[in-house]
């Protein structure tokens, strides 16, 4: 196997691992958040911090290292159309998670916080769960059009 194409795999994989740890940890969250249940929200929101620490954030750092060698490998400019509003997407979803770890990080904390006082979850629980969600819907959307781009590379101007 030559080196294009083991770092096309670890593209892929690292790409593969971001979108599905995003949107299974988010799925999760999501459900545990409406369940009513705050023990379950605490484990679940430990688990999701520690998916991103895990997965998340070395496919956040394999992905623009390994997409780079590729496309200047490969020969595509940089300027190319379906490159661009990838990078620019990527830029929009990393954006949106940064924030999105932050809040996750004290979902967890107030979680827990609660299970261990045996209280309710304080009402900025519901504030931050409310941002983390927002950010979330279009930094997922962006990630699925990146993948599109990718596969494709449409002309889309020029």
């Amino acid at each position: 196997m030559n080196t294009y194409l083991v770092i096309k795999w670890l593209h892929i994989l690292s790409s593969v691992l971001l979108a599905g740890t995003g949107f299974g940890t988010a799925f999760y969250l999501f459900f545990a958040n409406r369940s009513g249940s705050v023990a379950a929200q605490a484990v679940v929101a430990r688990l999701v911090v520690k998916a991103d620490l895990w997965f998340t954030t070395p496919a956040v750092i394999i992905q623009p290292l390994s997409g780079l060698w590729l496309v200047t490998t490969a020969g595509w400019p940089l300027t190319a159309p379906w490159l661009v509003l990838s990078i620019a997407l990527y830029l929009l979803a990393g954006a949106c998670w940064l924030p999105v770890v932050w809040l996750q990080l004290r979902l967890a904390r107030m979680a827990q916080q609660a299970v261990d006082t045996q209280q309710p979850l304080p009402a900025l629980y519901w504030r931050y769960a409310r941002w983390w969600e927002a950010l979330g819907y279009p930094a997922f959307t962006a990630v699925v059009v990146v993948f599109f781009l990718m596969v494709n590379k449409p002309a889309l101007w020029g």
